[in-house]
């Protein structure tokens, strides 16, 4: 469960910083943006199973088989279904069904909504109380914002 919810809080802020980013290049295309969001959270997947494909095996001293290997690319698969909900509203844009800035927003307000998720979940499974669980979600929020934040300033 922890390895899950790790990757799709990482996922999520991956997704979030590309339809941020992606918005800005192409304010007006939400196919594109939804391509550049799609391959992105593809990209880093690959490159999650491959990286820690090649230190389980290195830290187990064994050869890499393919079951471990569905075993990793299935853990990580949260990277790449945490991309999900904000990949079909920009398909809702480019197939018209939204404006593309709608989409945008439909996106980025999909994507902070699973962030709160995420830090709901981690409560639950903590057994935090009404407060704690929204110390957790707010922190949760904030940190994502804060590194989209980051990644818009870097990039721009």
């Amino acid at each position: 469960m922890g390895q899950r919810l790790a990757g799709f809080i990482y996922g999520t802020i991956i997704v979030l910083a590309v339809v941020v980013a992606a918005a800005r290049a192409y304010p007006h295309e939400a196919g594109h943006i939804a391509a550049v969001v799609g391959v992105t959270s593809v990209v880093f997947w690959l490159a999650h199973v491959y990286a820690h494909s090649l230190a389980e095996s290195v830290a187990d001293d064994q050869h890499l088989s393919l079951a471990r290997l569905r075993r990793i690319a299935g853990r990580e698969a949260s990277i790449v279904e945490a991309a999900l909900p904000p990949f079909v509203a920009l398909l809702l844009g480019a197939f018209g069904l939204l404006s593309t800035k709608a989409a945008v927003w439909l996106a980025v307000s999909l994507g902070l909504a699973v962030l709160v998720l995420q830090g709901i979940i981690f409560a639950r499974v903590e057994g935090l109380g009404r407060i704690a669980t929204l110390a957790v979600v707010t922190a949760n929020l904030c940190l994502g914002l804060v590194l989209v934040c980051l990644k818009l300033l870097v990039s721009h």
